[in-house]
């Protein structure tokens, strides 16, 4: 039983629904990842890291709030316990301890390169079953892609 109707066919509703859920993991564990480099993080370029891990922790919270509203909206009860990221996570956890600002650019690189590619794959799926959930999603990849960008352009150029 659902207490909320929506105007999105049935037989999209699960497919949708499963996107949004994929995407609220992944969000809700880039900004748990984020925040623990940025506490973590040390070396030379401290600062401006730091500061940028803060944008991407901003980024992930405001669209996995986005994203779980949306999944509510079409009659899904959004799942961001603790214990359901830690099943469902696909992203490489940081090591416990001090992280050295060249790995903690490296981990966030990765973390968004395949959290990036799985979106793109929500977005194809989205096309087809909702279009306003492929709209927010479309909105949050272009902000991801744009993390993505700036933490590759701090790895050090090949020689």
């Amino acid at each position: 039983m659902t207490a909320v109707h929506t105007q999105v066919p049935e037989a999209a509703v699960k497919a949708t629904a499963e996107v949004l859920q994929g995407a609220l993991v992944d969000l809700l564990d880039l900004s748990l990842i984020a925040k623990q480099a940025h506490w973590n993080i040390l070396g030379p370029r401290f600062r401006s890291i730091h500061l940028q891990l803060d944008e991407v922790v901003a980024t992930a919270r405001s669209y996995a709030d986005t994203i779980a509203e949306r999944s509510a909206t079409i009659g899904v009860p959004p799942d961001g316990r603790a214990a359901t990221l830690a099943r469902q996570t696909r992203l490489a956890q940081p090591p416990e301890g001090w992280l050295k600002d060249d790995a903690v650019v490296e981990l966030l690189v990765e973390a968004l390169a395949g959290t990036i590619r799985r979106m793109h794959e929500r977005i194809h799926t989205t096309g087809e079953t909702d279009l306003v959930s492929q709209d927010v999603l479309l909105g949050l990849t272009a902000q991801l892609e744009k993390h993505h960008w700036m933490f590759q352009a701090e790895q050090p150029t090949p020689r």
